[in-house]
């Protein structure tokens, strides 16, 4: 049993002799660089996840009628986003390349016009997000009690969609070149700025106004603004070669956008498919009702925090995959992708203990409604089996996007998420009769569906010859 955990995590044994290009690092210097550029990524994606529950938690002095108004906006604004984050995968994929082969020129030309192009976007986005916010939420299934609230916070956030998206834009590329923190230092400032404005103005302390739900929305967007003039200040005084020169040509580049756009598109049709399916999959489960839908949100903020830790190691294995095949490694970018999963699976063996045995505290710190933690305790216990399979398949999925595999994620994405997990839910929260068991149920078979695809699709590493 000792030497097949050794050989499983031994990095020389991760690729076949056949594969190997040149020298291997020793192992504990690929997992060393693995986490000093995920360990960044994963705490800035956590604490976003953790402002987001405090977010929550917050609101939830207010009542459940709160919790459901504010978490029935999320799927509408990350439908609008959809966009951005999918230019931010291909800008990350593409400045990841780019910078392998010491080609800076061309990342910083990429970086330039990414920053126009989602400028130029995310304030269409906005303007469309406050124009038809009530009919959007009222079509998502808000109802009497939370359509008002939601409409309110909806509009707010979306003014801050903006900076948001620029902040995003940025950050993304920075993590391609492999600058991580920076994007750790933006969010951290900014969530720390949302959470103290979010005590001052959801209940109203030391002289200023009790504004409830709105109060959380307007310190969403200091946050962002944040964010936005941190990030902005961190690429133009950078001291590495991804820097931004105010100086330089800001011409639209129909060449670079091109190049943006065939990675980004197919990414872009996976983003639209998880947000249609997550906003039928949400739209199933608001008609449960208000207590059904505060539990679901609550075990979803929780659950977030898992899919957030798995999100900076993505990060981490799309820019090692993506920098080693740019230097023509791509021995290496196999190793630095399997390793990249094994720290996961480390990380999501401890995260399900602490669910299990924790679950009820859990679920307490968001509310003191019997109902909402007798539900959510039991729906806890299957957030634990879900996370090890989402870490695990959204490690894959980066270090496939990170070779500019993005079709395959899009396609397993549609199949998965747009088309089996509705079907799912459907299925056994009605017909079956298992209500907010069976759309838990459902989320898990969704998990382990992609998790199956993408192993198959990494082993068989066709996606190491794909040119960008």
């Amino acid at each position: 049993m000792e030497l097949s955990l050794s050989n499983f995590f031994n990095c020389e044994k991760m690729i076949k002799p056949a594969q190997q290009i040149g020298t291997i690092p020793p192992s504990k210097q690929i997992y060393q660089n693995t986490i000093n550029l995920a360990w960044p990524s994963a705490v800035e994606r956590v604490l976003v996840s953790l402002v987001g529950a405090m977010d929550t938690m917050m609101v939830g002095i207010l009542g459940a009628e709160a919790i459901a108004a504010v978490g029935i906006t999320q799927q509408p604004t990350f439908i609008l986003l959809a966009i951005i984050f999918s230019l931010n995968i291909g800008v990350t994929a593409l400045v990841a390349r780019r910078c392998g082969e010491e080609d800076y020129v061309s990342a910083n030309k990429i970086l330039r016009q990414s920053i126009i192009l989602v400028g130029i976007l995310s304030a269409l986005l906005a303007c469309i997000g406050f124009i038809f916010a009530r009919p959007i939420l009222n079509w998502m299934g808000a109802g009497s009690d939370t359509l008002t609230d939601a409409t309110i916070y909806f509009r707010i956030i979306v003014i801050g969609m903006f900076f948001n998206a620029l902040s995003l834009n940025i950050n993304a590329a920075q993590r391609g070149a492999g600058n991580t923190k920076i994007a750790m230092y933006t969010n951290i400032t900014a969530n720390l700025v949302n959470l103290v404005f979010n005590f001052l103005l959801i209940g109203g302390h030391f002289g200023f106004p009790a504004l409830g739900v709105a109060g959380a929305g307007i310190a969403t967007v200091l946050g962002n603004i944040v964010a936005f003039s941190i990030s902005t200040y961190g690429i133009i005084r950078s001291k590495t070669p991804l820097k931004l020169h105010l100086k330089d040509s800001w011409k639209l580049d129909f060449k670079i956008l091109k190049s943006i756009f065939n990675i980004s598109s197919s990414a872009m049709v996976e983003q639209l498919c998880m947000r249609i399916g997550f906003l039928a999959y949400t739209k199933m489960i608001t008609s449960l009702g208000t207590v059904a839908f505060a539990t679901h949100q609550i075990c979803n903020n929780i659950l977030n925090m898992t899919f957030s830790a798995g999100d900076g190691m993505s990060m981490a294995a799309s820019s090692l995959v993506g920098r080693h095949l740019g230097a023509k490694r791509s021995d290496l970018s196999i190793i630095y992708g399997k390793t990249a999963q094994r720290i996961g699976l480390i990380l999501s063996s401890i995260l399900v203990l602490g669910y299990i045995f924790g679950r009820i505290p859990l679920i307490g710190a968001f509310t003191d409604d019997p109902q909402i933690i007798a539900l959510g305790s039991v729906i806890m216990l299957i957030v634990a089996a879900v996370s090890p399979l989402q870490i695990s398949q959204v490690i894959i999925s980066g270090s496939l996007r990170g070779a500019g595999d993005t079709k395959f994620v899009a396609r397993t994405s549609f199949i998965s998420i747009l088309v089996i997990r509705p079907i799912i839910t459907y299925i056994l929260c009605y017909p079956l009769g298992l209500g907010l068991f069976g759309a838990w149920i459902a989320l898990l078979l969704d998990q382990g569906l992609r998790l199956i695809l993408n192993i198959i699709r990494f082993s068989e590493g066709n996606w190491i010859k794909i040119k960008l």
